[in-house]
């Protein structure tokens, strides 16, 4: 938190920048400024009279084509029956002398670069100095409501290396949704019922009987969950119990195991989770849609609307007529609904509870499932373009370049618990979302671990802690952040200080790209790149010793860094740490 005197001398000016995207409001203007100077070339004659057919405006790439530029005059050529440079250059020569560009020019065959002026460059530490830990947050999504479904682990067993990816995309996902303006819930839906929950109990009652009985003394279903983690459950039921409960009926003994097991299951995923800093807002059972009637009503919806028929017993979906290639049976004949009916009826279960769109973060052996879910939606009324499915791929877990794939603790199969008592949380968190859901990972156990620059968490998070050392140093020596001093002209003007900066101006949005484009990986990607710039910055730009104007400029500047450096990791729930 900044000292009082900071946030006195802010207070004042933080209303102007907060929920603010300087970067879309600078190219508004712009866009502005050239569609102005536009009508004034065509007042005095310089072009001919004509519509302006929409132009870009965007950030080049490189720095010195300016800080933005726009393709005005290449899109404009047909409208005007002139080449391209001809009208780049009569809107040029016609710009309003007043404004925020303080130099353009024509590039190539008629891009116009936009260099803007120092109050710009101003603003924008203004803005993340004022704003603080708001800094970033925009009201681009409105407030509309969003409903992220992540993990979703099936509770007859502990959570796997897709599962540990999911919850940190998943949970960084909804907090950029949350920081572009969404109003965002984070939601587990518990597979509770169905065919893995018989399965799971049949195994379970294997188990028990071989502790009752002996091992070769009772077989175990061939397609039984074969982990260690059943055994201990039926051995807990044991020493629970005792042997009292083997002289049960076979379906009263399975459903009481199922009964003591997976509450206790859910409650591992949830400490797990926890662990992992992933909180939901709701746990959903699938077991309630059956109870409450809600498969049925899904059912009888689809019915009414014409979206099913019934053949030798079996209620089937018209799935063809939503665009797939077959048709799927939601409920057998035998009246048992079917796992794709009970989904249909919780995808229509959240529509019902407001949510205006829903994500599932999925893994990419589900891709087949994503087009019927959409029909679906679409044929029980709601608009199946409002789900929307994030495919991620899979997990390669890699030690001294050789793919890891048994946990050398239990040698069964790594899980999220074995992860994490190898791999710092950060670690995992930062290098889950280090690439697009729908890149593979390759997870490196020694680089997750190591404490140098090499690994790109601990890059991050020393840039801030090298801040924070700095601004403790120069405080031990009576030189302190003076925000009134600090905004002298003409002292942020080389290109690493102004690189930095405008990086700072990007957060905002960066995350709104994040949230939209369904990709948390790249603030993972922005902090990098901002490490990376203030390190340069550093190297290039001395701050001790300065004389006064500078020296506070520049402290301004590392403070702003600072600041988006502690809200992107808070972002991902990675630590911003003081000291390294």
């Amino acid at each position: 938190m900044m000292p009082s005197s900071e946030r006195d001398f802010f207070a004042d000016m933080r209303d102007d920048f907060l929920y603010v995207d300087l970067v879309d409001t600078a190219k508004q203007e712009v866009r502005a400024i050239l569609a102005a100077a536009v009508n004034a070339a065509v007042a005095a004659g310089a072009l001919p009279g004509a519509e302006v057919p929409p132009f870009v405006v965007e950030i080049p790439a490189d720095a010195a084509h300016g800080d933005f530029a726009a393709n005005l005059a290449m899109v404009s050529a047909k409208a005007f029956g002139m080449p391209p440079r001809k009208i780049a250059e009569a809107v040029l020569a016609h710009l309003p002398k007043e404004s925020m560009v303080e130099k353009a020019e024509v590039a190539g065959p008629g891009f116009i670069n936009l260099f803007v002026n120092e109050a710009y460059y101003t603003s924008v530490l203004l803005a993340a100095l004022s704003c603080g830990e708001s800094y970033g947050r925009t009201r681009y999504g409105g407030g509309e409501k969003v409903n992220v479904e992540f993990v979703s682990a099936n509770p007859t067993g502990p959570m796997h290396l897709g599962n540990a990816r999911g919850g940190a995309l998943g949970d960084s996902l909804a907090a950029a949704l949350q920081w572009a303006g969404y109003e965002v819930s984070r939601e587990f839906y518990i597979n509770d019922a169905g065919n893995q929950i018989v399965k799971f109990g049949k195994s379970l009652a294997a188990r028990y009987l071989q502790v009752v009985q002996g091992e070769d003394a009772v077989p175990f279903p061939e397609d039984g969950y074969q982990g260690e983690d059943i055994r201990q459950r039926a051995a807990e039921f044991y020493d629970a119990n005792g042997a009292a409960p083997a002289e049960l009926p076979a379906e009263e003994l399975e459903a009481l195991l199922v009964s003591y097991a997976l509450p206790r299951n859910i409650q591992s995923l949830k400490s797990d989770l926890a662990k992992y800093r992933v909180e939901y807002d709701t746990w959903f059972s699938e077991s309630t849609l059956h109870v409450s009637g809600a498969v049925d009503a899904a059912v009888q919806r689809l019915s009414q609307r014409g979206a099913t028929y019934v053949q030798d017993g079996a209620t089937w979906y018209r799935a063809t007529q939503y665009g797939e290639e077959k048709d799927e049976v939601l409920v057998r004949a035998n009246g048992i609904p079917t796992y794709f009916a009970a989904d249909i009826a919780y995808h229509m279960n959240k529509f019902e509870r407001g949510f205006t769109q829903l994500i599932d973060v999925w893994g990419a052996d589900h891709h087949g499932h994503v087009a019927r879910m959409k029909g679906a939606m679409n044929a029980l009324g709601f608009d199946g373009d409002k789900l929307d499915i994030v495919l991620m791929q899979f997990v390669r877990l890699v030690r001294d370049g050789v793919q890891v794939k048994m946990s050398k603790r239990t040698g069964q199969a790594i899980t999220l618990t074995d992860l994490l008592d190898e791999v710092p949380i950060d670690s995992a968190r930062f290098f889950f979302n280090m690439r697009e859901p729908g890149s593979t990972i390759e997870f490196d156990l020694g680089l997750a671990v190591a404490q140098d620059s090499d690994n790109p968490v601990y890059y991050v998070q020393y840039a801030h802690a090298r801040i924070c050392s700095i601004l403790r140093n120069l405080a031990g020596e009576g030189t302190v952040f003076a925000p009134e001093k600090a905004f002298a002209p003409g002292q942020l003007t080389t290109p690493e200080e102004r690189a930095l900066i405008r990086q700072i101006a990007a957060f905002p949005g960066e995350i709104v790209s994040a949230a939209t484009g369904r990709d948390p990986a790249r603030i993972t990607r922005y902090l990098i790149e901002l490490a990376t710039l203030f390190h340069k910055f550093y190297t290039a730009c001395r701050i001790k010793g300065e004389e006064e104007a500078r020296l506070q400029a520049r402290l301004a500047l590392a403070t702003a860094t600072k600041t988006v450096l502690e809200n992107g990791l808070s972002m991902l729930k990675v630590s911003a740490p003081q000291q390294m």
